[in-house]
């Protein structure tokens, strides 16, 4: 029996078992925790897009040259792997600028965005980037413009060059941008096919390397779908490096990720895809060239994109084999067996639990978005009257200097005619 073989065998032996939510429970219950008294002080609060969603101290990424250095984002490193990724949330208002200066002080080559800007009616992450390319972005409270340069627009997942410069020095990188466009929250991708496509695009461009600074990954919160993202990554890498893929623990991968950022995997359903794409990607670093060009062919991704908005949640686990094809379970005739119908039914209560609580998270964050707008308008407009406040006097007596003046000039005219007549 193959090595592949015998990881599908175990894999098998999982889901027959119906034994994804008790390891999912599992990994939570042995994930450790961490001091987060940074994200919690009064001036950062508005820098979180989600209350319980913080970076650990001992971890969090710290701006350089900034009154506040505080930014929800984290760094996670894998040192067998040699990979260090950023993981991070979606951009607030507020907190765009702090984003691209992360972004310059970090050397990032790629920013990875796992999710859409409004899904299920709820805007999941600020625009950070332009989306013309004669309209650029200035963010004046850290010194920095981006610009679109180019975009390719596939049928899942777009890929963008943007040109981010410091205004202070002139100095201009090219960051690229790989926008997953169809990866719904809480849930999972069409298929490990389209993602390993996806995840091998952002391999071959390099920005993953070493030779660079961190990849930034993020989604909504930065620890779900960026968690599967990073997991995946960092397991076939490490099959690569080892001689016995076999021994390659996915669950202490991604418990030692876990020491880096509070959360990563957020439902069964993620951890169970996130074993189907290392088992279909694992065939390829075995040795088989051919199933780079079958997941470009499986994904369609030259494909016209078919909607704007996310499949919808929530995306139901299917019994289908980890070999590239669609994950939408078919109408099942009489005597099908689901084989994984219990799970189905704890993940979902649990899923809707939390995705209620993600719901009302997002109304929250919403309304705090709303309301620092309103402070900043308010401020702005407090600091224009205070400014006419100062100027008022002045203004008044030069105005009367001036009408004082040419009361005395014109009499002076008038005055002098009068004489020389």
């Amino acid at each position: 029996m193959s090595v592949i073989a015998k990881i599908e065998q175990e894999f098998k032996e999982v889901d027959d078992a119906n034994d994804w939510q008790p390891r999912y429970l599992d990994i939570r219950h042995q994930s450790s925790d961490y001091p987060h008294k940074v994200a919690k002080y009064a001036e950062n609060r508005n820098r979180n897009r989600y209350r319980d969603v913080s970076p650990y101290d001992h971890s969090r990424v710290i701006l350089q040259n900034s009154d506040n250095d505080y930014i929800n984002a984290s760094l996670v490193v894998n040192e067998e792997a040699q990979r260090t990724y950023i993981l991070t949330q979606g951009p607030l208002p507020n907190t765009c600028c702090h984003f691209w200066l992360m972004i310059w002080q970090q050397k990032t080559k790629a920013i990875v965005m796992l999710n859409r800007i409004v899904e299920k009616d709820s805007v999941k992450c600020a625009q950070y980037w332009p989306t013309k390319q004669e309209e650029p972005m200035i963010f004046r409270e850290t010194g920095f413009c981006v610009r679109l340069k180019s975009e390719d627009v596939k049928s899942y997942y777009t890929v963008r060059q943007l040109q981010l410069e410091c205004i202070e020095t002139g100095e201009s990188r090219v960051i690229l941008h790989f926008h997953y466009t169809t990866w719904p929250d809480f849930g999972v991708p069409e298929s490990p096919a389209s993602f390993l496509n996806f995840l091998f695009k952002v391999r071959e461009s390099g920005s993953l390397s070493s030779e660079h600074g961190p990849a930034v990954i993020h989604c909504s919160a930065g620890i779900g779908r960026s968690g599967t993202f990073s997991l995946v990554d960092t397991c076939l890498i490490v099959m690569e490096k080892r001689n016995d893929p076999l021994h390659v623990d996915i669950k202490q991968i991604l418990l030692n990720m876990r020491k880096y950022r509070m959360g990563l995997i957020q439902t069964p359903d993620q951890l169970r895809f996130s074993y189907m794409a290392v088992l279909e990607g694992a065939k390829y670093i075995m040795g088989d060239s051919t199933m780079q060009y079958r997941w470009k062919e499986l994904s369609k991704e030259d494909q016209a994109p078919s909607s704007e908005c996310s499949p919808p949640h929530p995306t139901k686990p299917t019994a289908e084999k980890y070999n590239g094809n669609s994950m939408v379970l078919e109408e099942q005739e009489p005597g099908d067996v689901d084989l994984i119908s219990p799970i189905q039914n704890d993940s979902d209560t649990n899923d809707d639990k939390a995705l209620r609580k993600r719901l009302r998270e997002d109304k929250k964050a919403n309304t705090a978005q709303m309301v620092q707008q309103m402070k900043h308008r308010l401020s702005e407009s407090e600091r224009k009257r205070k400014r006419w406040l100062y100027w008022k006097p002045i203004v008044i007596k030069i105005g009367f200097g001036s009408v004082v003046f040419i009361i005395a000039y014109s009499s002076w005219k008038l005055y002098s005619q009068y004489m020389l007549m």
